[in-house]
């Protein structure tokens, strides 16, 4: 079982002449880097897992689906937190 938490993270990111935003990469709260490999859409969502509403960024992240959240300027996911997490505090 397992729940999820907000984690902000850092998103290199392009912004074309019409105003559209496309996140190329993450920066995990490690340090580690993934490159989106496909942004497949982007749309005004709420998040349930963790809260927070804004745009809601549906990409593949070495071939898996993954969602990525703008709000407010900031940039966030839906981390999963496993049992033995919870139970130690690590989460990297």
């Amino acid at each position: 079982m397992s729940d999820y938490r907000k984690v902000y993270v850092e998103v290199m990111a392009k912004f074309t002449p019409e105003g559209k935003v496309i996140p190329l990469s993450v920066l995990w709260e490690d340090g580690v880097i993934y490159k989106i490999d496909k942004v497949q859409e982007a749309q005004n969502r709420a998040s349930f897992k963790v809260g927070g509403i804004g745009k809601r960024y549906e990409c593949r992240i070495k071939g898996l689906k993954t969602y990525i959240f703008l709000e407010n300027n900031r940039w966030f996911v839906e981390a999963k937190v496993y049992d033995h997490q919870q139970k130690t505090g690590e989460y990297y």
